[in-house]
C-alpha cells in the first residue's frame, strides 16, 4: 500500500519561476553560459566588488549565526527599528511559507489578488487554507483599484491577504494612501505586503512605519537588487509579537554564512542601486520603444519588468530560447497569452530586439511554432 501524503498536497502544483531550466537547456543542446536571461527580474549589472570581497575567507567549517544577529543589527540601523522587529530568511519565499505555517489553519480563508506571485497560493494550500481568488479587472497598471479589493476583503473576511507591491508580474505599485486605505479595512486580517522588487521602483515610499498599525508583515528581498539571487536572502519586518511567532517556526541556521556576509556588505553599497537604477530604466525604455515600433505593446509598469501580450507565451518563449534568449512565459500566472521581460544591459537588449525582428520576419513566433 503506498504511503499517503496529507490530503492538502494531493492537487498541489509545483511552483513555476523564471530563470534557467537546466534540464531543458541541456535537452535543447544549448550552452548554459550562452543564454541571455530576460526572464528574471534581477539587477543585470555586476555585484559590487565590496560585496564579492566579503565572501572571501568564509569559515564554512562553522555553523552560521542562527539569529543572523549582525545583519539584523545593520538592518535595524538602516530601517530605524529595533532588531526585535526583523527576521532574516532564506529568501522571501521562505518567509512566505513561515507565515503560512505560523498563522494559517485548515479551512482558513486567504485572499490573493491575481495575477501575482504563485508561492502565496502554494504556501497557503500547504497549510490547508482555502484560497479566495480576487482577479484584477484589468492588467493595465494604472487601473488597478484598491477600493474594489477592499470590498472583496470585507465580503470574504479572510484570515490573511497577500499583496505584492510592486506586483509581479504586472508591475503595478500602490501608493501609501492606497495601502493605508486597505489596512483600515482589515481589522483582524493579516496583511502580507511583499516588497521584493521595491528597489526597482523609481519613486518609492517607505512602508516601514506601517508595522505600528498591527497585523502587517512586510517582506523584502536582499538579492534581486544586488544581483545575488543565488545566495537566497530576504527579511521580514513586523510587530515584535509577530516576529516572535515566526521565529518559533523558523528552522535553525536558515540563512547560510555567505548570504549573511553578503547581506551585511550590500547595506553599505547604496550608490550601486542608484547607478543601476538609471541604467536599468534607460534599457527598459529602449526595449519599450523598440517593441512598440514592431507592434508589440508592453503594458505600463512602475518597475523594471513588464508584460507583453503575444499569440502564445509558450511558443514565443520557445522560439526565442532556440536563439539563446530566455523570456518568461506567463502561463503560470494564468496569463498564457503574455510574456514578461526584464531588461539586461544595453548590448543584450539590442540583441533581443534584433532576434525578435528576425523571428517576426520569418513567421517563427506564431502559436503553431
Amino acid at each position: 500500500m503506498p504511503l499517503l501524503s496529507r490530503p492538502e498536497l494531493n492537487k498541489l502544483l509545483i511552483g513555476t519561476h523564471g530563470g534557467l531550466d537546466y534540464a531543458e537547456i541541456k535537452t535543447m543542446g544549448l550552452a548554459f553560459d550562452s543564454i541571455l536571461d530576460f526572464s528574471v527580474c534581477c539587477n543585470p549589472y555586476p555585484t559590487p566588488q565590496k560585496v564579492r570581497k566579503s565572501l572571501d575567507n568564509l569559515k564554512i567549517e562553522e555553523y552560521p549565526d542562527s539569529q543572523s544577529s549582525e545583519l539584523r543589527i545593520k538592518l535595524s540601523k538602516k530601517l530605524g527599528l529595533s532588531i526585535d522587529h526583523i527576521l532574516v530568511g532564506n529568501g522571501t519565499t521562505e518567509l512566505i511559507r513561515l507565515t503560512a505555517l505560523a498563522y494559517f489553519n485548515t479551512g482558513d480563508k486567504v485572499l490573493i489578488p491575481s495575477p501575482t506571485y504563485g508561492e502565496y497560493e502554494i504556501a497557503s494550500r500547504i497549510a490547508g487554507a482555502e484560497v479566495v481568488e480576487y482577479h484584477w479587472k484589468s492588467l493595465e497598471s494604472e487601473t488597478l483599484n484598491i477600493k474594489d479589493l477592499k470590498q472583496a476583503i470585507q465580503h470574504s473576511q479572510p484570515k490573511a491577504v497577500f499583496l505584492c507591491n510592486p506586483n509581479n508580474p504586472t508591475g503595478h505599485y500602490f501608493s501609501r494612501d492606497e495601502i493605508e486605505t486597505l489596512i483600515s479595512s482589515l481589522d483582524d486580517t493579516l496583511l502580507v505586503l511583499d516588497e521584493a522588487y521595491i528597489n526597482f521602483v523609481n519613486k518609492q515610499w517607505s512602508s516601514i512605519p506601517l508595522v505600528k498599525r498591527g497585523n502587517i508583515i512586510i517582506l523584502r528581498s536582499m538579492t534581486k537588487d544586488y544581483g545575488l539571487a543565488g545566495l537566497r536572502l530576504g527579511y521580514a519586518v513586523a510587530a515584535e509579537d509577530i516576529i516572535n511567532t515566526l521565529r518559533r517556526v523558523c528552522p535553525p541556521w536558515n540563512v547560510n554564512i555567505a548570504a549573511q556576509k553578503a547581506g551585511i556588505a550590500v547595506l553599505g553599497a547604496d550608490n550601486f542601486i542608484e547607478q543601476s537604477q538609471r541604467r536599468i530604466w534607460h534599457a527598459r525604455q529602449f526595449l519599450v520603444n523598440e517593441l512598440r515600433s514592431i507592434g508589440l505593446n508592453p503594458l505600463s509598469t512602475h518597475t523594471n519588468f513588464f508584460l507583453i501580450k503575444v499569440d502564445s507565451g509558450r511558443s514565443f518563449r520557445k522560439a526565442l530560447l532556440r536563439q539563446g534568449i530566455l523570456v518568461r512565459d506567463c502561463a503560470s500566472f494564468g496569463l498564457p497569452e503574455y510574456i514578461r521581460i526584464a531588461p539586461r544591459n544595453m548590448s543584450d537588449c539590442r540583441k533581443l530586439i534584433k532576434v525578435i525582428k528576425k523571428l517576426i520576419c520569418a513567421g517563427a513566433l506564431s502559436e503553431s511554432n
